[in-house]
């Protein structure tokens, strides 16, 4: 790889090659800039951020229609990947899968479902979405950059941004190398406390009435399936393996998602009192120690062997004090991360990667420029805290399943119908993650999530989900908190054909839409 020139200055300096880095940068390439990608290590690489949600697919799938990128369409859907890209692992995710856990207590079938949710994201296989194994994606998407004339530099260790008249630099270093880059503007893709963090001293501001919490996660091999035991007559919606499981429990829950190449990820994220109970720190006999009080997932991973050392992460969330200046921006998973519970990392990256794009080709380099990164920061930082909120409210009934489900019922109500929306064409209907700053639902949520965080009595406890049901009337479009499915929740088109109107729109231009998705029977 060819030292940098200092005579050449790159329109757009972007800092780590994950797949948000890489598709940042094939769509500056896409729009005529010149784009240099800096790597710290190397790709195959293990990190934390795997599984996609329909939403995030939406938003990917949309980002490579505007900007030209034909080879991502493929990753969209499982059917496509599958046919496109055999030989990059994922894994098939039909759904949301959540199982309630006492701990140290085996779990025996309730006919009423009081102790899981289950939430289709898709009706069969083909379409369904996908558990992204990030070593072999990134690899994928960093030759695309490539492919398309982003200059690729891996195994770079920066240290130092200069902000020049005109442009900024960046020192490092390389096998033993100096290397200097000069760009007018500096992307961050490195993720929580980066680059940028250290290198321009920027501050952290806590995430309001947010637990502190700890992460332990690795990979494995030899994982088995759960057992699934269902009353006669009981079909659920998708087989609950494949999706996203999460196991919860009082204090934290567990993650396993299934890749196709005989691969798992599983860890567990957990307050801090949980974390030094179970002493994370220790690893692999952390693990094992949280596994033991869970028999039925310690059935689960019996045979299983971690194929990589396991990764201990003592601060899990972080929210930055500033997320852009005059040359440089953070992309919104350097910005912020909050936990992976509902998988909502992908989609806010996502759509902080649109809205920059979106000011990359409308206002580079105009003075315009500037107030759209600070329109970009208020929104990304808005996004975080709503999904903080959401995500404190459900760790403080983790104890409590069914206001859990209640409170989940506000995410799923939310994500369905942004994807209806935007697959109608109207976005404008849903231009923000959980709708944080709509004018009644935003404030509605607010309010829902203080009171779920207080010593609720069983009055007040159906009282809150009342109160959620009303919330999401509007934009409920999947049938969710019908008493007759029992925390099932199947895709089932009539919800969203009788739904027309919540959506602005007509029954047949419903149905078109679902025709287009390959939604409908024979399709």
């Amino acid at each position: 790889m060819r030292r940098n020139d200092l005579s050449e200055i790159y329109d757009i300096a972007i800092v780590g090659s994950g797949f948000a880095g890489s598709l940042l940068a094939m769509i500056a390439r896409r729009l005529g800039h010149t784009v240099v990608l800096i790597e710290k290590g190397t790709h195959p690489r293990v990190v934390i951020g795997e599984s996609s949600t329909p939403l995030s697919n939406l938003l990917l799938e949309e980002l490579a229609t505007r900007y030209d990128l034909p080879a991502l369409q493929p990753l969209t859907k499982w059917g496509t990947w599958q046919r496109t890209y055999p030989d990059v692992a994922c894994g098939l995710k039909r759904g949301f899968t959540f199982q309630h856990h006492i701990l140290r207590r085996p779990g025996s079938p309730d006919s009423r479902r009081q102790d899981q949710l289950l939430v289709a994201a898709s009706s069969r296989d083909t379409i369904a979405d996908t558990h992204w194994y990030r070593a072999d994606l990134d690899r994928l998407l960093v030759r695309k950059a490539q492919d398309l004339g982003v200059e690729y530099v891996d195994q770079v260790t920066l240290h130092r941004f200069t902000d020049g008249d005109s442009d900024v630099t960046l020192d490092g270093r390389r096998n033993g190398q100096d290397m200097e880059f000069r760009a007018k503007f500096v992307m961050d893709a490195t993720g929580p406390r980066g680059f940028l963090h250290h290198a321009l001293q920027l501050s952290e501001r806590n995430l309001p009435n947010y637990p502190a919490t700890q992460a332990l996660y690795s990979h494995f091999s030899g994982v088995g399936r759960l057992q699934q035991h269902f009353h006669a007559g009981e079909m659920p919606p998708y087989p609950i393996d494949d999706a996203a499981v999460h196991h919860i429990f009082d204090g934290g829950w567990i993650w396993v998602l299934h890749f196709n190449n005989g691969i798992t990820s599983a860890g567990v994220a957990a307050t801090t009192s949980l974390s030094w109970d179970l002493r994370l720190t220790e690893g692999a006999a952390a693990w094992q120690r949280l596994l033991n009080l869970l028999p039925e997932v310690r059935d689960q991973f019996a045979s299983a062997t971690p194929v990589h050392p396991f990764i201990h992460l003592p601060r899990l969330s972080f929210r930055a004090a500033q997320m852009a200046g005059p040359r440089w921006a953070l992309l919104p998973s350097a910005a912020g991360f909050v936990d992976p519970l509902m998988s909502t990392g992908f989609p806010l990256t996502l759509l902080g990667i649109s809205r920059l794009a979106d000011a990359i080709e409308q206002d580079w380099e105009t003075p315009r420029f500037r107030n759209r990164l600070e329109t970009y920061a208020a929104q990304t930082d808005g996004e975080l805290l709503a999904t903080a909120r959401l995500t404190a409210s459900l760790y403080a009934n983790m104890k409590n399943f069914p206001v859990f489900v209640a409170l989940s019922l506000l995410y799923f109500a939310a994500a369905s119908y942004s994807e209806a929306a935007r697959r109608l064409g109207k976005s404008h209907l849903a231009p923000s993650f959980l709708f944080y700053d709509h004018p009644l639902f935003g404030p509605a949520c607010v309010r829902l999530f203080e009171r779920a965080q207080q010593p609720l009595t069983k009055t007040q406890e159906a009282d809150l989900a009342r109160d959620i049901l009303l919330a999401i009337e509007p934009f409920n479009v999947a049938g969710l908190g019908r008493q007759e499915r029992r925390n099932w929740y199947p895709v089932d088109i009539d919800d969203l054909l009788q739904s027309a109107d919540k959506l602005c729109a007509t029954g047949d231009e419903v149905r078109a839409m679902l025709d287009r998705c390959g939604l409908l029977p024979g399709t």
